[in-house]
């Protein structure tokens, strides 16, 4: 790896650009005022800005980067292509080579018998595409009224206006009134009450079904939900037994239960995908993300081939859906690169011991008492701060303990995600046992450090 040296007019010019001509993603007006960010170059868990410091990243590049950076495989696997063709759509009647390997190589490592690929370029694309799928499957089996679909309060789903109106976040799409029609909330097990917890979710097993009994279950198509909740809801785990019981309220009520595992696949929980952990299978999963380490755009629903077969049987049938760029035959070239990394390293199985180890140190954080939970599993975690736990009092949020610490850890060269107060960690899974040693220690000195400054 080489990193460029840019003068000082150079990164001035780079910031100036890039404030006045670029719209950041989720963009933060007061940070971006603060310390724009402009990153140069990466290896391994580590990234570089324009200034040439070093960082470790404990957020995998916005959860991306399971592999880390600078693999030479995945170059070779995107000169391979291009050598060979850089493009051609998966359009019409139309394939590209490796598109079709990677479409048997997810139904290899899928759950269940989800077998049957649909490539697009994203997680909110894949997630809109699920719902598509569903809504489709009903109205060409007669069953038109079924368009509805149930989400869940406090679980994101993507930022296109559906997966945002599918988003149990108000301010995902208050803004966007009138939003797509037929949006249902349901609440998901509280992580807080014990009770949610012995009976595998009871309480909200019976508001989900009321709520389908009082819509109507020929109303609704579909209900989607992470698994595990990601990084805005803290990766709070379910209790035993409910991904089960929702399983059985879909085949019940003949709703398609559609997993998003756009955070959460690859195996960042310690399986393939965070659904194996409860042996529950999903009528649509959709992917994005990690499938290709973070080196190209790509996202896929995946279904069985009972449903993908309702649109293969004769003209008119076909699932309308489709775009330009869905199974990018490099995008895919990649996807099967990192697959093979994943294989030959055996990730999914570091990720569940390199997780024991984690959650382990983390756990050590709570002889502080303005540490008041952790959740998560394998590499995905995050860690609730508070002003007392004993009490179960919250922090003071205009104090912005949260963002003190990130900003700590910056300053003392590691990235640290934090939602409020909740500081997240999704490293990437090939993270060493030595720097997992460096990111507890530097939360631990951030914590020290927020805990003198607020006098906490």
């Amino acid at each position: 790896m080489k990193l460029t040296k840019f003068t000082e007019q150079e990164k001035q010019e780079l910031i100036k650009v890039g404030l006045e001509n670029v719209i950041t993603h989720w963009a933060d007006n007061d940070d971006l005022r603060k310390e724009p960010k402009v990153f140069a170059a990466g290896e391994g868990c580590y990234v570089y800005d324009i200034n040439g410091r070093k960082y470790l990243d404990t957020f995998s590049s916005l959860i991306t980067s399971i592999c880390g950076h600078n693999r030479p495989e995945i170059k070779e696997a995107v000169i391979a292509q291009l050598d060979k063709i850089a493009f051609f759509p998966n359009y019409h009647d139309s394939f590209s080579v490796p598109l079709i390997q990677l479409a048997k190589k997810l139904s290899e490592i899928m759950p269940g018998d989800l077998e049957v690929s649909f490539f697009v370029n994203s997680g909110s694309e894949a997630n809109e595409t699920a719902i598509k799928l569903a809504r489709q499957y009903f109205w060409q089996t007669g069953k038109r009224g079924k368009y509805k679909v149930i989400s869940r309060k406090n679980s994101y789903h993507g930022t296109t206006i559906a997966a945002a109106s599918y988003s149990g976040f108000p301010s995902l799409w208050e803004f966007l009134d009138p939003t797509v029609s037929g949006h249902l909330f349901a609440t998901a097990p509280n992580r807080e009450i014990e009770a949610d917890q012995k009976d595998g979710g009871q309480a909200s097993l019976s508001d989900m079904e009321e709520m389908i009994i009082r819509e109507g279950a020929d109303t609704i198509a579909a209900l989607i939900m992470d698994p595990v909740p990601g990084s805005n809801s803290g990766y709070p785990i379910p209790p035993d037994g409910y991904l089960q019981k929702v399983r059985d309220l879909c085949n019940k009520y003949d709703i398609f239960l559609i997993f998003d595992e756009i955070q959460t696949g690859f195996g960042k929980t310690g399986k393939w995908f965070a659904c194996q952990n409860w042996g529950v299978t999903p009528d649509i999963i959709t992917v994005s993300k990690a499938l290709t380490g973070g080196y190209a755009p790509l996202g896929v629903a995946v279904t069985t081939k009972k449903i993908a077969n309702v649109f293969k049987q004769e003209a008119g049938a076909e699932f309308r859906s489709g775009s330009t760029y869905g199974g990018h035959p490099v995008s895919c070239a990649v996807a099967l690169a990192n697959i093979q990394i994943m294989e030959k390293e055996n990730l999914v199985q570091r990720a569940a011991d390199s997780g024991k180890y984690i959650k382990a140190e983390l756990e050590k954080l709570f002889k502080y008492k303005v540490v008041s939970r952790l959740q998560g599993m394998g590499m995905i975690w995050a860690l609730k701060l508070g002003a007392d736990r004993e009490k179960n009092v919250d922090l003071d949020p205009k104090l912005k303990v949260g963002a003190f610490i990130r900003d700590y850890c910056w300053n003392n060269g590691m990235i640290l995600r934090n939602n409020a107060e909740t500081l997240v960690i999704a490293p990437a899974i090939v993270m060493t046992k030595a720097e997992i040693d460096i990111m507890i220690s530097t939360i631990e000195k951030a914590i020290v450090a927020a805990i003198k400054h607020f006098g906490l």
